[in-house]
């Protein structure tokens, strides 16, 4: 009975103690449009993605939560775009944001209802930026200077 509750507290511990590791994907159209989505959570718009699943690699996971969040199939990945650490960029967990550009495709469709009031893709001088969810604002900043990024 030791061994049991001591792997559980263990697992306590590190959920407990590291961020959440997560992806927002940037996802592009055909038309070179990029997706957003309004959050149920936030009434806000932001960038599609969500925490990694255990036994997902970033990949996988971004495939999932596109589908998800917007309907779309993820064709290919692009680039790695940044990383966001600030225990200040998601206000519910310390998470850690791996953002990704994606080409995509398909009829925007929100399926995931529980997280997602809308989906739209917008042109990138037409994104509504100034109020954004979470840290997506900075994250659109940077993907449209191009490079890399590590933020902390």
């Amino acid at each position: 009975m030791q061994r049991p509750w001591y792997f559980i507290k263990s697992v306590l511990k590190v959920i407990f103690r590291h961020p959440i590791t997560g992806t927002t994907i940037l996802a592009r159209l055909p038309d070179q449009r990029i997706v957003l989505i309004k959050r149920r959570d936030t009434g806000r718009w932001g960038l599609p993605g969500g925490v990694i699943d255990w036994g997902e690699d970033i990949a996988t996971a971004a495939k999932r939560e596109l589908l998800e969040e917007t309907g779309l199939e993820l064709l290919s990945l692009q680039r790695l775009v940044g990383v966001y650490s600030s225990f200040e960029r998601d206000p519910r967990v310390h998470s850690i944001s791996i953002l990704i550009e994606a080409q995509a495709q398909g009829e925007l469709l929100a399926k995931d209802l529980d997280e997602v009031l809308e989906v739209q893709a917008f042109l990138p001088q037409d994104i509504p930026l100034g109020n954004l969810s979470h840290d997506h604002e900075q994250q659109l900043k940077d993907y449209l200077q191009g490079g890399s990024t590590v933020i902390r």
